[in-house]
Parts: structure tokens; sequence; C-alpha cells
């Protein structure tokens, strides 16, 4: 590009060249997550991808958005950016497993005041590493140059997924019935939700990005960088043999809010406080911020990242088949008869 025609937009403190070359340096990141479907390269004006339909009667697109929230804050302050990308991806693909659906391709954007080449591809790489994990493709993106629009050094993300489901195997809770088991699936931390208040906190304490959290045996920004799980692997695995009747991908809202979107109105989720193993970071949280279990059990995943609902019968297997993974898991409760018809539909039992 001739750089005499891209003056004036330099000089509106937009580097185009800058842009030219992110694209050139991620390239090879986008493209290692490619999967059979792409069927366009890196640079086009829409990314194609040619879905596998076969065995389906009647396919059926699930599709989620959304973005890392102020976590972004802290990977500013403790200049760590490889890891927020892991959980833009986490947020949307976790979001449409919940319905049966199997992951095909992500897009993002990330916009800017000032474009960083190193920082974005950073970010970008996160990215694609979570692409990988979640087993689908890196489609395409955005990269957005705004001066003015950001502080120094600041940036923003969204992210956008769509997966595929065939509509008989879609899982939509309403087989759920009285007597089934409440399976849950260990969060790495507290993913990304509830960082505008762990911020708040953190600012309380005085503790310091390489100080080290009370009780986790790792500094500040390892453990509240720490990126979020990507269930895909491990519940596609179980949703071939067990008779998943509804998921729940616990962020935002917490176990109140997130448990009840996929239960029928007749019912209600017993919790048995206590059943999990609770990371240390939500310990630190109830002491320093002066929390109450309650709380923290709606504000944050509180170590349970993802919840299954299954038959009795099958609890174990789910359990045992999902610490085969190496992730951790728990038979957190049962599903009873809901107490009143305007009753809160997740009950925990402290």
């Amino acid at each position: 590009m001739s750089s005499e025609r891209a003056k004036a937009y330099a000089q509106a403190g937009v580097n185009i060249e800058a842009g030219n070359a992110l694209v050139s340096r991620i390239k090879d990141l986008v493209q290692g997550t490619h999967t059979r479907g792409v069927i366009s390269d890196i640079g086009g004006f829409g990314g194609l991808f040619r879905p596998d339909l076969t065995g389906m009667a009647e396919p059926v697109l699930v599709a989620s958005t959304d973005g890392v929230g102020t976590k972004l804050k802290l990977a500013f302050a403790c200049n760590k950016h490889d890891t927020v990308g892991i959980d833009l991806v986490a947020m949307s693909v976790n979001d449409i497993l919940v319905q049966g659906a199997t992951p095909l391709f992500f897009l993002d954007y990330f916009a800017t005041g000032k474009l960083d080449v190193d920082t974005a591809q950073t970010v970008v790489g996160g990215v694609a590493e979570g692409c990988r994990r979640a087993g689908c493709a890196l489609l395409g993106g955005e990269t957005a140059e705004m001066p003015d629009m950001y502080g120094p050094g600041e940036y923003d993300l969204a992210g956008f997924c769509v997966g595929l489901v065939d509509n008989a195997r879609l899982i939509d809770g309403s087989s759920i019935q009285v007597g089934d088991k409440i399976v849950g699936i260990a969060s790495s931390g507290l993913h990304s939700n509830g960082y505008s208040l762990v911020r708040k906190i953190l600012a309380q304490s005085g503790l310091g990005p390489d100080d080290a959290l009370p009780g986790a045996g790792a500094s500040v920004r390892e453990v509240l960088l720490t990126p979020t799980t990507i269930y895909v692997e491990v519940v596609r695995s179980l949703m071939r043999d067990l008779n998943i009747k509804g998921m729940a991908h616990i962020t935002g809202g917490g176990f109140y809010d997130n448990i009840p979107r996929v239960l029928p109105g007749q019912v209600e989720a017993r919790i048995h406080f206590g059943s999990w193993q609770m990371p240390p970071v939500f310990h630190w949280l109830n002491e320093a911020g002066h929390l109450s279990w309650p709380e923290i059990l709606q504000i944050f995943n509180a170590g349970i990242g993802y919840v299954l609902v299954l038959p009795a019968d099958q609890a174990e297997e789910a359990v045992g088949r999902i610490r085969a993974f190496e992730m951790g898991a728990w038979c957190l409760g049962e599903i009873a008869r809901r107490s009143a018809p305007d009753s809160e539909q997740v009950v925990v039992a402290f």
C-alpha cells in the first residue's frame, strides 16, 4: 500500500499498514483452526462454510454472541493478553453446547483506539487456541482501530459462534422430571463473570498482580486471568451415550439465574452446598469481600462451570466419565417438585 495514500488517515490516528501487518501475522493462526467445512481464506468480505448435514433429518442452526467483560481491565493492568481470547470463545461455544449443538465456526471482533500489532496478535492467538479446544473454525473477524474510543493500551472483544444440531437431538430441558440428578463439571475458577466486583475487592485488598492470592498457591495474575473452561469435548462424549435432559452454562447470575433457564415450570433444582470442591479464589472472595455464600452463588459460578440433568441411574457413570477427562465432577443434587408456582427454582441446602 502507498504510504502517501494512507497519510491522511494516519494523521487522524488510524494506521492502515499496522492493520495489514496484523492480518499477515495472524493468517497462519486462523488457518490452523480450519475444519473441513471451511471453503474460504482470511481476507474476504465474508467467511464461507459448507456444513456436513449427513444423517441429519432436520438441521437446526444455533447461534450465540458474547464478550469477556471487565476481565479485560485486569488483562490491561497485568499486561497479560494470551488468555482472554480463550475466554471469548468459551463464553459463546459453551452457550450453544447446552442445546446439544456442535460448534461449527467462530467470528471475533477486536476494537482498540491505537492498534498494537503485538498485543492484537497475542489476543487473536488466544481466540485461535479457544477454537482449537472447541473443535470449530475461526472463520473470520474484524479489527477496528478507533482513535479516542478507548484509553491507551485498551481494547474490547466480542465473539460470535454458530453451531448445528439435528432437531430430534435438540436439548431443551422439557423432559426433566422429579428424581433426575444434577451433575456439575468443575470450572477453572472465575471464568468471565463478576469481574466488576472482583476488581473492587482486589483494589480494597491492596494485592498486586504478582502477589500470591491467599490460599491459591499462585499469583493474582495467574488466578484471576485463568481462562474459561471449554466443555465441548467432554459434553459431546456424554451426549453420545447418556440421556442428557438439560444443561446449563453457569455464567453471570450464577446458580440461581442459569439453572432455571432449562427447568420445566413444575420442578425445582435442589442443590447440596458442599457437595463439590470449590477453588480457593471463591473462599478469598467470601473473606476479603465479606460476601455470603448465597451472594457468591448468585454472582459467580462457585467452582461449577457447567451443569447437566440426567436420569438418576446415569449420574454415577456421568461423573466417572467426566473425571476420565481429568475434570472435576460431582453429583450436586436432584430435581424435585416445585414447592409453589411462584417459588424460586433453585433451592440450596447450606
